[in-house]
């Protein structure tokens, strides 16, 4: 059955990326094999879980024998298409966008970071991060000249809707988005990632309420 034609519930998905960091450590720790017990104990969820994820996609262990780390962790890599170059291009190169551009790894996620895009004239034609920011102007050009796989919107709400329409019209379809605009409402053929760095702010927030509560009980 190939992955079209199956169902991963997106819980599973999410998963993904920690048993990838779970077995690169444990990988850098010398462990060579590890049971779907040890795996689950390390990933603080339970052995019938563990099992039932990795089925999903075909299974990876023998019964009885455990997982190999380094060959499930490359497996796993692959699910997460971390062995591709996926083109991208980040718009807003703020506080935000800088940041990522100076502290995130692209390519080891499978990610190759190809244009930056600004709106801002005094950082259109400056150099960042090996490339030239990028007028907003210029974008349907790139995207003629190169294949724009996805796009980073570190931009405020007020602005997505505008850029994201360019984008589209682009051929864009995937989007990593930092802003509460709603990309699937308007274009549901499209893959988005929203990253709220204030819901998880707010979510934090209850948490520390609920367990200071909790406390004074």
């Amino acid at each position: 059955m190939s992955k079209t034609d199956r169902h991963i519930a997106m819980p599973v998905i999410r998963r993904l990326p920690r048993y990838y960091r779970c077995l690169c450590n444990m990988e850098q720790n010398g462990i060579e094999k590890i049971s779907s017990r040890a795996l689950a104990e390390a990933m603080n969820i339970t052995a019938s879980q563990v099992r039932q994820d990795l089925n999903c996609f075909g299974g990876f262990g023998q019964q009885g024998y455990g997982y190999i780390v380094s060959m499930l962790r490359g497996e796993i890599a692959k699910l997460l298409g971390m062995d591709s170059k996926k083109k991208t291009v980040l718009y807003g190169v703020g506080n935000l966008g800088r940041a990522i551009i100076y502290h995130f790894d692209f390519e080891k996620f499978g990610f190759e970071l190809c244009g930056l895009f600004d709106t801002n004239p005094e950082l259109v034609g400056t150099e960042l991060g090996g490339l030239i920011i990028s007028d907003d102007e210029e974008l349907e050009k790139f995207t003629e000249d190169h294949t724009v796989d996805a796009a980073i919107l570190c931009i405020p709400t007020t602005s997505a809707e505008e850029v994201v329409e360019k984008l589209y019209a682009a051929g864009v379809r995937c989007f990593l988005n930092f802003n509460h605009f709603d990309i699937k409402s308007r274009y549901p053929d499209c893959v988005v990632e929203n990253v709220h760095l204030s819901e998880s702010l707010m979510t934090l927030g209850y948490l520390m309420t609920d367990k200071s509560n909790s406390a004074e009980e």
